[in-house]
């Protein structure tokens, strides 16, 4: 008779051990690691919502408040839409907006399709790219002072370098920044200048993401140049070139440096005071901050309405 095994000859399920429940000490200390662990992080996040509060939120939610007030004396008092009343009854108010909706509408002529146009050049060179990149970006990184005193240099009616060469093909001299017909335009071809190499480089980043392959079967096609860019580039780059419309827009209707610091603001006969500007004469000219705060949130409105009416249109276009 055989002894009995001592091992079962079939083994039982394992039992998983029961997972200890986590004490207070626990869970204590892994918020204290991942709170030291995140210190640094949580620290610049602060410092950064502050410095957002305090030069952002806070001067808009003042300027709200002063649109609605007057101070004099030191005498701060609610006067509600006396301000806006003022603002509107100014003369310069109505030529400050012609003359902010025709340098948006030039800006866009010129500084909308100029960097596209050279964004879509630049793609097309197989060599060099990184030297034309640096070339186009070169005025941005100018000091904007700089960038005006040498337009000052080549508008100047005497011995400036663009009358000299108009005079050699026998066009007479112009009074680029003197003559109220000219004085917009003049003001817009500097600032597309100083300003168009962000955005070209933006446009050549999307024209660089446009697959070869659609060029390569225009191309067997016979497509040439001018619709491969209409049918091709354009399309498939079109979400950019919207979201850069709304940008140029908005940062033309709030144009101030490039008048202010070639014509002195106004230019001659008020031909380039821009809202932008009449807001800093209100404020620093004429002591009249509640006018300055209320001309301010009117163009915030307009703006904001703006941009939520293009929002909606290209959602209605994605559907």
């Amino acid at each position: 008779m055989s002894a009995p095994s001592l091992t079962p000859s079939k083994a039982g399920p394992a039992r998983a051990p029961e997972p200890r429940a986590a004490g207070p000490s626990t869970r204590g200390g892994s918020f204290a690691n991942s709170l030291r662990r995140n210190l640094t992080a949580h620290g610049f996040l602060i410092g950064a919502v502050l410095c957002f509060l305090v030069f952002s939120w806070y001067p808009m939610i003042r300027e709200f408040l002063l649109a609605f007030q007057k101070t004099e004396s030191g005498q701060t008092t609610w006067v509600g839409l006396d301000n806006l009343e003022t603002v509107f009854n100014d003369p310069a108010f109505w030529q400050a907006w012609r003359n902010t909706l025709l340098f948006t509408v030039l800006a866009l002529i010129f500084g909308f399709a100029v960097p596209f146009v050279a964004a879509v050049v630049i793609n097309e060179f197989r060599h060099g790219q990184g030297y034309l990149r640096l070339l186009v970006y070169l005025p941005v990184m100018l000091p904007p002072v700089a960038s005006v005193l040498l337009f000052k240099y080549l508008y100047d009616p005497g011995y400036g370098l663009l009358n000299e060469v108009f005079g050699f093909f026998g066009v007479p001299a112009q009074q680029w920044l003197q003559d109220p017909d000219l004085s917009m335009l003049s003001v817009v071809i500097a600032a597309t200048w100083m300003n168009m190499g962000g955005a070209t480089l933006i446009y050549l980043a999307a024209l660089q993401g446009v697959p070869g392959e659609l060029y390569e079967a225009a191309e067997l096609d016979g497509a040439g140049l001018l619709r491969k860019i209409w049918h091709i580039t354009i399309p498939q780059t079109r979400l950019i070139l919207s979201l850069m419309l709304l940008m140029q827009i908005i940062a033309t209707m709030q144009v101030f440096v490039e008048p202010f610091l070639l014509t002195g603001g106004a230019g001659p006969e008020g031909s380039t005071t821009t809202v932008v500007y009449l807001i800093y004469q209100y404020a620093f000219n004429f002591n009249n901050y509640g006018a300055a705060a209320a001309l301010g949130l009117l163009l915030l409105v307009l703006l904001a309405g703006f941009s939520a009416l293009y929002v909606k249109l290209s959602r209605a276009e994605d559907k």
